[in-house]
Formats: structure tokens, sequence, C-alpha cells
């Protein structure tokens, strides 16, 4: 069996930026545990799997693996999977995909950004006060506001950039806190927001660009900041730059794609 194969890199406005996602076609959906063997082999951060939507809700199915479990929502593969067809199909302008645990998801090409670029809508995630045992310890931080999101996401807020930037966790210890996907973040310099996201349960130390990270940290900042559009800068070693905004339920988040790698996957 061979099987259609992309490599993406979200967040992105040239190659060997932002966040790389394979991204893989369908005729039918394969047995869990080949999908997952597929995203190990792949070894990104996620592997994203979609097929024509029989159910009429959504243009597509969409999940999202990383080398070691399913993940409910990932926003770089997404993006990423809106690239891939919207590439395909220059007279389509929107791409809709249906998820397990996340909803219908959408990508449009973004006119505000001269057509080059797209528009994601992500689930809002507001993230309420809570105390994680073990969570500064494991980042090496000392006192810092915690917040927690129930659906997997923990956010520590730090009062600079050079704070952020100059984080070293324990990622076992981090990992053995749970499944759950450690934001950190600050006020940027160059952008209104910086961030660093760690998920070592799911096999990624750190993520290069997490869109879905930025479900939590756009009803947080929109908050604090006072208005609903606003920069973020997510400051891995490739880096990524986001257009963040929240409407209502929904987290808009911008950027660009490139292609980087199309072939076939031999099974």
């Amino acid at each position: 069996m061979n099987l259609p194969f992309a490599q993406i890199d979200a967040f992105a406005d040239r190659p060997f930026t932002g966040n790389p996602a394979a991204v893989m076609p369908l005729r039918e959906w394969l047995a869990d545990a080949v999908l997952q063997q597929i995203a190990e082999e792949n070894n990104l951060s996620e592997t994203a799997f979609l097929l024509p939507d029989a159910s009429g809700a959504a243009d597509f199915e969409l999940r999202w693996f990383t080398p070691a479990v399913e993940v409910a929502l990932c926003g770089h593969a997404t993006l990423a999977s809106g690239h891939f067809v919207l590439s395909a199909e220059p007279a389509r302008d929107r791409v809709t995909f249906r998820t397990r645990r996340a909803g219908i998801l959408e990508v449009r090409r973004d006119e505000a950004a001269g057509g080059s670029g797209y528009a994601m809508a992500l689930p809002a995630y507001p993230p309420e006060p809570a105390e994680v045992p073990g969570l500064l310890a494991a980042l090496g931080v000392g006192l810092a506001e915690t917040l927690r999101h129930p659906n997997g996401y923990d956010l520590t807020v730090l009062e600079s950039a050079e704070a952020v930037l100059a984080l070293r966790p324990d990622f076992p210890a981090l990992a053995a806190i749970g499944d759950t996907l450690n934001i950190v973040t600050a006020p940027g310099t160059d952008t209104d927001v910086i961030s660093r996201v760690f998920a070592p349960a799911a096999g990624i130390d750190e993520d290069p660009v997490t869109g879905s990270a930025h479900s939590v940290l756009a009803p947080y900042w929109a908050k604090r900041l006072g208005r609903d559009t606003f920069s973020a800068f997510q400051a891995s070693k490739r880096g990524g730059h986001l257009a963040c905004g929240l409407a209502g339920d929904r987290v808009i988040l911008g950027g660009k794609c490139a292609t980087v790698i199309m072939g076939e996957f031999a099974l």
C-alpha cells in the first residue's frame, strides 16, 4: 500500500522555520495501531490524517498523532492540512475538518494577508488559576502565576521574555506531572506575547510552534491586554510568529505554510 505524504512547515514563511507536520490523506481509516506506527516512523511532533467526511458535517475528518499518542487538538497540523487541501484546489477559499474531540475546525485563505496566508479557527480554552504540584520546580522557576484548563493545558506566566528564554526544564519531572501541554508565557519584546511549549509526556520535549497552546494563550492575553487581537512569538529553536484574535468562543490564528516534501509512504 502506498499512501500520499506531504511534510509541511506550518506558521512558517519559508522552509525550515515554524513547526513541521506530516499530512496524509486516506481513502479509509487504518487501524489505530497502524496510524500510531506511521506517526512514530515520521518522528515529527504531529502527523495529520484526513479522510473525506461521509457525514456531511465538514469537508474532511481529521485526526492527529504525535510519535507517542493521539491528541485531542493540534493547531499547526490543522493549518498544514488546510494548506495541503487549499494548495491543491485554488478555487476553494476554505476547508472544514470534523474532529473527534475538538469539534469542527476551519482553515480559510486570509485575504488580509494578500491571499498568501491562512486564518484558522480553533476553540477557545480560557484557563483558570490553579496550583499544579511540581510544575514550577520542574520548570526551574520560583513563584509564578499558574493556570489550568481541564482539556490538558497548564499555563505558567513569567514576568519577562528573558525569563522565558532562559528556561531549562527538567523534562522527566514535567512528564511525571501527566499528559498535559505545558505552556510558559510572558510579555514579549518584538511581539505582544512570547511563549514556549513543552509536552514530554507526549514524546515532545519542546514543540516548535503550537497552535493549540494559543487556544489557551489567546483568551488569557486578550483579557490581560484589554483587546481581542495581538501578536505572538513562540521562541523555540525554529521559532514561529502568529497573529492571534479572540472572537467569542473561537480563537483565530493567522499564519503561512511552506511545503518541503511530497512523496509516498510505503506500507
